[in-house]
């Protein structure tokens, strides 16, 4: 069975492009629009694999959705990528102590992209 991903971004167009992009490397792909619509998605689909989040989205963003989700007994060890526009070490630091497993910055390479996925996903 392939390895499930969420993918969490207010913006379609980025929904859509990494969505493909794993798609085509064999991953199944669940999507959500903000933290408060993914942490729907997660009860849905049960567990995932692995989380790519956007930091700033309406309604709930990646820190706090990180932090709920983090808070749950089967989400504590999964990988939570951070994919934004965001650069500033600030932010890095309020991601990872959230819970956050790493970062990747907007725009991406696909290749670069699955290259971080497959280091970090079980």
């Amino acid at each position: 069975m392939s390895k499930q991903i969420l993918i969490v971004d207010d913006s379609e167009s980025i929904l859509e492009v990494v969505g493909f992009t794993l798609e085509e490397a064999g991953y199944q792909v669940h999507k959500g629009c903000d933290g408060l619509n993914a942490l729907e998605v997660l009860k849905t689909v049960g567990k995932v694999d692995l989380i790519l989040t956007d930091l700033h989205m309406p309604n709930m963003d990646g820190i706090s959705f990180i932090k709920e989700v983090r808070q749950k007994d089967e989400y504590k060890f999964i990988p939570i990528l951070f994919l934004t526009t965001e650069s500033q070490q600030e932010k890095k630091q309020q991601a990872k102590e959230a819970g956050a497993t790493g970062w990747i910055i907007k725009p991406f390479a696909p290749d670069k992209l699955l290259a971080a996925i497959a280091r970090v996903i079980r």
